[in-house]
């Protein structure tokens, strides 16, 4: 495989799994290359809207495709905002998705609470073509808490706002280099090339 298409919209994840596939010298383009439409993602659990998603941009493409579906998951909000973490001040559709506003609605929604422990969580699907009825599956969690106001000026999402369990910085403080290593979809990805190495593909 000397080509892919990453199935996603997001500058922020466009550039984290881009860096990540460079090793395997693996041209990764992203679907606005090819006026892909952004899929819709109307399920209720990661891995199907990462499925989705993954043969929406194959179809579009005749490409193999790469795409992702992530978010925060917080104990104190039953696993919310999840799925909906791209959108999470937004859902009712009248306004464009902002990591501002979700954050802002994050911490409204956390005011007051003690239990600040929350993951990221994310499943990495690849596609080799679009009805492929194996797809490559990987996942990824990254364990930290919810701060009480954001840190850091990197990073994209939630990151300002999510501390680290170990380092003790936040997704936005941290070099990309290492959070590409620690972070949810940094495992994720790491697992899935492991998979596409012992697949020779």
């Amino acid at each position: 495989m000397k080509k892919l298409v990453i199935a996603t919209g997001n500058a922020g994840k466009l550039r984290e799994i881009q860096h990540l596939l460079q090793a395997l010298n693996i041209e990764a383009l992203p679907q606005s290359d090819f006026a892909v439409p952004e899929a819709e993602e109307p399920h209720c659990t990661f891995i199907e809207n990462a499925l989705a998603k993954a043969r929406h941009a194959s179809q579009h493409t005749g490409l193999p495709a790469l795409a992702d579906d992530s978010g925060i998951c917080v104990d104190a909000l039953q696993g919310a905002p999840g799925v909906h973490s791209a959108r999470y001040a937004c859902l009712d559709g009248t306004e464009p998705k902002s990591d501002e506003r979700n954050n802002a609605k994050l911490l409204q929604s956390l005011s007051g609470e003690k239990n600040r422990y929350a993951h990221y969580y994310c499943v990495m699907v690849l596609v080799r073509y679009a009805d492929d009825p194996q797809p490559l599956i990987a996942e990824g969690i990254w364990q930290g808490e919810i701060l009480q106001q954001p840190r850091g000026d990197g990073g994209f999402g939630y990151d300002p706002l999510f501390l680290d369990a170990k380092t003790d910085k936040t997704g936005a403080e941290l070099p990309l280099e290492i959070k590409n290593r620690i972070s949810h979809r940094g495992q994720a990805l790491a697992k899935l090339v492991h998979k596409l190495e012992r697949l020779a593909l």
